[in-house]
């Protein structure tokens, strides 16, 4: 009976380290994100913390060379909390590019009002930057659904 007991302790303890070990890699190795996926995720960060200071680093020098963002445009940014950021469709048109159509709600921080656009976003890949820029510019604000 003691070496039946024995035997059923010990493999018993042999299981819970098997298993153990199995908890223990998954938890070691976590994915990792493609640069463009890592790019997307801080801008959705920035987006999502209503951070648009710096969302406009993400923005296409080729974009604010012909169209730099004015003090009193960050300021129309400023006047909105973003509450809500969900990705609807992503695509990728040609080698390069990417695009993707994301719904962002925003609350007007003055009137506690709502509401919800569509952004279509378009970027674009510079192998000279080796980086991913945002060549739609930041989302419209006036873009209501």
């Amino acid at each position: 009976m003691k070496t039946t007991l024995r035997s059923a302790t010990t493999g018993l303890a042999v299981l819970m380290v098997f298993l153990f070990s199995l908890l223990l890699a998954a938890c070691a190795t976590p994915g990792q994100r493609s640069p463009r996926d890592q790019l997307l995720y801080d801008y959705v960060s920035a987006v999502r913390w209503s951070d648009f200071d710096a969302a406009v680093k993400f923005l296409d020098p080729e974009l604010l060379a012909r169209q730099p963002m004015t003090d009193l445009e960050l300021e129309r940014y400023r006047q909105f909390q973003v509450s809500g950021y969900e990705v609807k469709s992503a695509s990728e048109p040609n080698e390069g590019e990417y695009a993707q159509v994301v719904e962002i709600r925003l609350v007007n921080r003055h009137t506690q009002v709502e509401k919800i656009i569509t952004d279509r976003q378009q970027w674009r890949w510079d192998a000279e930057a080796k980086r991913w820029w945002l060549a739609s510019g930041l989302p419209d604000l006036d873009a209501a659904r």
